[in-house]
């Protein structure tokens, strides 16, 4: 079965399609786990979103500048430009998928339940109507995914780790699978472990932080390679006081999003390097030194006691992967625990076409009515089947 997946992650640069094909080894209704099937990446397509699209989707993500009415008009929105990216991938590949999956876009995300109206609740909402897909390009699509796993009692995330025990499970090498998009998040596979024994959380910020204030200091969407981090001094203070954060120390399972590493810490995380160094490429040097130093600590503090201290294989996807200086700060972070980093790109898997390709993966679980969380990983109490479909 061929599939698409459709990812926009929290970095709101564009949209990620992957079209893969997706094989079982058994009967999909025999299968217990998605193990029972083989992918293979058939193309990936990016598609940037146009500017006046993405100011509106982090208008969205401040309550304080948005409304209901354009709340309703960016899903509509997001959802033609799926539709769109979609059929383009479709027109240039001349390959038709027979199953969509669009994870949407994260507006807001609420892992741990906090109190509402007089109940605690847990919440989710991602962007992007559906049902404007599967008219463009006459084909079902998935969509929806995290609330079955939070009903379940799990967080909504991550769920790539699905994906990441069916193409990196090894028998005798312990993996780690660390995508580093607007957020970070990890995926521990140790050596011939069964998927029900996987754990994944996030990490912290990936390029949330280092994205905010290149924009704000450099008028610039990224800091392209790292080239001006890697021109900067990280100013010490400010990352260990920038380390004690709570969410660093806190177990897994855990989730973040733009609610803890946003706008507001962007500020805060400026402010303090300025008190420093009026520097700008100091303030970029040290956010990037941020990302590196919480996924390293993430790996030495919930990594090394599943893995048994063996050496592991780190392997990097999502925009991060792309920048040269934090993968050499999370190399020299990493190297005196024995782990090789390197990205997705080695194993034949673009690092940004991951996270769609995983969706891929989940729709068609969902298709076959089977579940498309990782309980060890989210927190859920069960698996779940995950999502909604919009037949055409």
């Amino acid at each position: 079965m061929i599939v698409a997946g459709v990812m926009s992650g929290t970095s709101a640069d564009g949209i990620d399609i992957a079209l893969v094909r997706i094989t079982p080894k058994i009967a999909p209704h025999d299968a217990k786990h998605a193990s029972g099937s083989s992918l293979t990446l058939l193309a990936h397509r990016a598609f940037p979103f146009p500017k006046p699209l993405r100011r509106a989707i982090f208008a969205a993500m401040n309550a304080q500048s948005t409304s209901t009415a354009e709340l309703a008009r960016l899903h509509w929105r997001l959802g033609l430009a799926y539709a769109e990216a979609v059929r383009a991938t479709i027109d240039s590949t001349k390959i038709k998928p027979a199953l969509i999956g669009c994870h949407g876009q994260t507006i807001y995300h609420q892992g741990i339940p906090a109190p509402y109206a007089g109940r605690r609740i847990a919440c989710t909402w991602q962007l992007g109507e559906p049902a404007l897909i599967a008219a463009a390009t006459g084909v079902p699509v998935v969509s929806n995914f995290r609330p079955a796993d939070m009903a379940a009692g799990g967080q909504g995330a991550p769920l790539v780790p699905l994906l990441d025990y069916v193409l990196f499970a090894h028998p005798t090498r312990a993996r780690v699978l660390q995508n580093i998009g607007g957020i970070g998040n990890l995926t521990v596979i140790p050596a011939a472990a069964p998927q029900e024994n996987i754990i994944a959380f996030d990490t912290g910020p990936g390029n949330m932080i280092i994205d905010a204030l290149v924009q704000q200091l450099f008028a610039k969407p990224c800091d392209r390679n790292g080239r001006t981090a890697a021109r900067g001094k990280i100013l010490e203070p400010v990352l260990r006081s920038a380390l004690k954060e709570k969410f660093f120390r806190q177990p897994p399972p855990k989730s973040a999003g733009r609610e803890q590493f946003g706008s507001a810490y962007a500020r805060r995380f400026l402010a303090a390097c300025r008190k420093i160094s009026r520097r700008p490429e100091d303030a970029i040097a040290t956010a990037t030194a941020l990302t590196a130093a919480s996924i390293a600590d993430a790996i030495r503090r919930w990594v090394l006691p599943l893995t048994h201290n063996a050496q592991i294989d780190v392997l990097v996807s999502g925009g991060g992967a792309r920048n040269a200086t934090l993968l050499a700060q999370l190399r020299d972070r990493l190297a005196p625990i024995h782990c090789t980093v390197t990205t997705t790109d080695a194993t034949g898997l673009p690092a940004e076409a991951k996270e769609a390709a995983a969706f891929a993966l989940l729709a068609y679980q969902t298709w076959h009515r089977r579940p498309g969380n990782i309980p060890s990983a989210t927190g859920a109490t069960r698996p779940a089947i995950l999502g909604h479909i919009t037949y055409v």
